[in-house]
């Protein structure tokens, strides 16, 4: 076999029926953005399209992917996780700890210990009655109860991300999914430990999982805020963005592999990572997540449709789908009454108080971790019974929870109140914002009418026109001091004798984001625009710094408000001192 051929046939029992690891992440990326956008079409989460296109390759649909195949490319699932943590990271400013601080901990305590009680309690009593085993029951209902609690970071903020959402709520939903994972991993160390007394596998006991448990979420926050404080000294000192990418992105998967190595918690190191160097360097790194953030779409495409792809709908037993049933129902009921009860308890916002727990239905990455982790310390019983139930359920919750999601900001009305300039510039044309009335110079005017006029405004720009209003060139305000300085003035000096040519035009209906972008080819700061079919006449001209100042003032009070909508309501909603 020559060396293509080896590199693109699947090493496999039967490479025919399976596809190799490049031709898998080509699919894999270009037919899962292809689902995404035909779902985005619909008004629907992305990330379903692309988790749906997994489905179909992967082990319940036309199996054209291996386990093998699946197990080889794991570790970019990680790096898809590190990626989030560290974006994640970025979105925790201290401020916002400290002034949410109380009630984000009430919340997440509440919302996960809720959880766990539920499902833990429905699936002891379904396991006793299938199987009248106490102690099985007990110890898998502890197990299933600890891992219900895990909240999957990457598609909850990928949606959050999608819809351009801000906000108090999109604020406790980016806190609370990022502490969830620390809550998931010690609820686990308890679960454990305990089932692990009731089967006889006690390991080390309660309190040395415990134990086990503080070091590995210290260590992975020692690790993160390390490479924080070294990629800041770093990043002061570049300017290309190129560099900066490469050294984000390297410091990212320095933190994966020393958490892999360490047997740590790769989620939060990660976003111990993005935290420490968005508060040591508040200025300086917004860009950093930014250039990262326009890196990362790929790989977040190919983690959702892997996440399809290693999902097994199998034939299973009664007592399987009525684990199933509670513990979506157990855990779906747990998070929202969890969450309302903390956040009432707390004193939080209304909103995040009704549409905090629709937003923690996602179960992805954390909870099959822990499935897979469980089923190496208990009896094939009970390892097969976590695996089959996590397994279903992910598939089930993965689908729903962007779902519910966009539903929830979206009755917080924090939808698309996170816009950038950017996103600004693509809707809207050059007639929204270019200046209709500019003081003009006719063509004949002499250079002291010239004076006169330009002395009148504050105009930097001024285009010169015929008779007719057929535009001959423009003279700005670098070129008139040019003048002064390099040429012998007269009298009989006219406007056309010191004008600039025209070297580019736009039209009124042109789109804002072309014309910026000619501005730019061409190092312009205004452009003159024309009539659409008479390309000779002066409508207006379009003033690239006044533009993108309004944008960035637009931004501003869109954030502004949306930061403040919510405080604004429920202030509203205060009953009165004489009522």
């Amino acid at each position: 076999m020559n060396p293509i051929s080896s590199i693109l046939l699947d090493a496999g029992p039967d490479p025919s029926r399976h596809l190799n690891v490049l031709l898998l992440l080509g699919v894999a990326v270009f037919g899962g953005t292809v689902g995404a956008r035909i779902f985005r079409r619909f008004r629907i989460p992305q990330i379903i399209g692309s988790i749906l296109i997994g489905l179909l390759i992967g082990q319940s649909g036309l199996r054209l992917v291996s386990e093998d195949v699946v197990q080889a490319v794991e570790p970019l699932n990680y790096f898809a996780l590190g990626i989030i943590g560290f974006l994640i990271g970025g979105e925790l400013k201290l401020e916002i700890l400290r002034k949410y601080g109380r009630q984000f901990t009430a919340i997440l305590v509440a919302e996960g210990v809720a959880a766990f009680t539920l499902v833990s309690g429905a699936t002891i009593l379904l396991a006793y009655l299938f199987t009248h085993d106490l102690r099985m029951s007990v110890a898998l209902g502890v197990v299933l109860g600890a891992i219900s609690s895990a909240t999957d970071p990457a598609s909850t903020i990928q949606v959050l991300w999608e819809y351009k959402t801000r906000g108090v709520l999109t604020t406790a939903v980016i806190a609370v999914v990022a502490l969830d994972d620390a809550l998931a991993l010690t609820l686990y160390a308890i679960g454990t430990s305990v089932a692990g007394i009731l089967t006889g596998n006690a390991g080390s006991g309660v309190a040395a999982g415990l134990a086990t448990t503080a070091y590995e979420l210290a260590v992975s926050l020692v690790v993160g805020c390390i490479g924080g404080f070294v990629l800041k000294a770093i990043l002061v000192r570049l300017q290309d963005e190129d560099a900066e990418l490469t050294f984000a992105v390297g410091a990212v998967l320095l933190a994966i592999g020393l958490s892999i190595a360490l047997e740590l918690d790769v989620i939060l190191a990660s976003m111990a990572l993005g935290l420490t160097l968005a508060n040591v360097a508040p200025l300086r790194s917004p860009r950093t997540f930014e250039i990262v953030k326009r890196f990362a779409p790929p790989i977040y495409v190919l983690f959702f449709v892997l996440v399809g792809a290693r999902l097994k709908i199998e034939s299973l037993s009664m007592l399987v789908v009525l684990l199933v049933i509670a513990y979506v129902v157990g855990r779906s009921v747990g998070k929202i009454g969890g969450a309302y009860l903390g956040g009432k308890w707390s004193g939080a916002n209304r909103c995040v108080r009704n549409y905090l727990g629709l937003c923690l239905f996602a179960q992805g990455g954390v909870a099959i971790g822990l499935s897979i982790l469980a089923s190496h310390r208990f009896t094939p019983d009970i390892s097969s019974m976590v695996i089959l139930v996590v397994a279903s359920t992910t598939f089930i919750v993965q689908l729903a929870g962007p779902l519910f999601v966009k539903f929830g900001v979206k009755k917080a009305g924090e939808i698309g109140l996170n816009v950038r300039e950017e996103d600004l510039i693509e809707t809207y044309r050059v007639a929204d914002v270019m200046d209709a009335k500019v003081p003009i110079i006719p063509a004949g005017a002499s250079l002291k009418e010239v004076i006169r006029i330009v002395s009148g405004t504050d105009a930097h720009y001024y285009p010169v026109v015929d008779r007719e209003n057929r535009l001959a060139g423009a003279i700005t305000l670098h070129g008139i001091r040019n003048t002064f300085a390099t040429q012998e003035l007269h009298d009989w000096l006219v406007a056309l004798d010191i004008i600039e040519p025209i070297v580019a035009t736009v039209t009124p209906q042109t789109p804002l984001a072309e014309a910026l972008g000619q501005a730019r080819r061409y190092n312009l700061d205004r452009l003159p625009v024309v009539e659409p079919d008479r390309p000779d006449v002066l409508a207006g001209v379009l003033d690239c710094p006044t533009v993108r100042r309004s944008l960035a003032a637009e931004v501003l009070s869109r954030q502004q408000k949306a930061d403040n909508t919510h405080d604004a309501h429920e202030y509203s909603e205060k009953p009165k001192a004489d009522e």
